[in-house]
């Protein structure tokens, strides 16, 4: 059993370039922290987590409705069927017509329900890619939207190919021949975030997340104690401050207080920011386009000298 314990350490302090044991000290002594007023980079993780969960925080179509103009919202994957935790379809950014998708979630209990909490099936994936080609074939920028805890996980999703969809839809994204601007709104967990991340652009909340997978998720391989979810939150460098420092996120949104976040004002900031990354590839040809992107995906992690 110890043999095991450290083969399980030595992998986690290889994949994440650090002193594990050091975090996890650190995340215990996080109570101590906060009686003396000091907030550690432990409890901050912790805190971003809860607030990207937040049921307060505005649903994809609250974005889509505040800065898409005349959107029409396409259904199914002609394959399948329709998947309301995908939501997709097209319409005029600032003049521009674009394509947009997003992870949805509920605004209430029985709309959760029927997005399965933003958790999208194969055909939700499949959708996604159908309104990507159609995007290329007319020449129209994509902007998509994340906040999903990951792909859904049942036997159905699995039966019809979650992990094919998956794939798929990261490789059309990374191809595409029109620009891609991906916003992190709330929650990016696992594949079914980055199915729609593997863009030219990532911009992120300032408190959203983007993981490998849910922190419950990781203290349950890791440690075999889904209860320790708050240590794996620190360790796992989710916050977009991380991701910003590993080079993947763009740039990051100063988010207001959580009743100031449904007014124009907050969508208004939103849309600038989406404005200020699309407007330099507008000008790209094709072929630079797919050649920055790939460029940009490859140095994923050089930071670390693991890529």
């Amino acid at each position: 059993m110890s043999d095991e314990k450290d083969i399980r350490k030595a992998a986690a302090e290889i994949a994440f370039g650090e002193d594990l044991h050091a975090e996890e000290q650190e995340a215990k002594g996080a109570g101590a922290s906060v009686r003396s007023g000091r907030k550690t980079a432990a409890q901050d993780a912790v805190e971003k987590v809860m607030k990207a969960r937040s049921k307060e925080r505005p649903v994809v179509t609250e974005y889509i409705d505040n800065i898409i103009e005349d959107a029409m919202y396409l259904a199914g994957d002609r394959c399948f069927a329709e998947d309301e935790s995908v939501a997709g379809g097209i319409g005029l950014f600032r003049g521009l017509p674009v394509t947009f998708i997003g992870h949805r979630k509920g605004r209430d209990l029985e709309e959760n329900i029927r997005c399965r909490f933003g958790m999208p099936n194969p055909e939700g994936y499949r959708k996604a890619i159908r309104l990507m080609k159609q995007a290329e074939k007319f020449g129209r920028p994509v902007i998509a939207f994340v906040d999903t805890p990951g792909a859904y996980p049942g036997k159905e999703a699995e039966e019809r190919g979650q992990g094919q969809a998956i794939a798929e839809c990261i490789k059309t994204m990374s191809r595409l021949c029109v620009p891609v601007v991906t916003v992190f709104t709330g929650e990016g967990g696992s594949g079914g975030a980055l199915a729609f991340a593997s863009g030219d652009r990532l911009i992120m909340l300032e408190n959203s997340i983007f993981s490998i997978l849910s922190p419950e998720g990781f203290a349950s391989i890791l440690w075999h104690d889904g209860s320790r979810w708050q240590e794996a939150a620190k360790v796992m460098k989710l916050t977009a401050r991380d991701i910003k420092d590993l080079g993947v996120c763009d740039e990051i949104i100063p988010e207001p207080e959580p009743e100031e976040m449904h007014e124009k004002r907050f969508f208004d900031t939103v849309a600038d920011t989406i404005w200020r990354n699309l407007g330099p590839l507008l000008s790209k040809d094709e072929g630079e386009l797919v050649r920055d992107r790939y460029l940009k995906l490859r140095k994923t992690g050089s930071k670390y000298g693991r890529n």
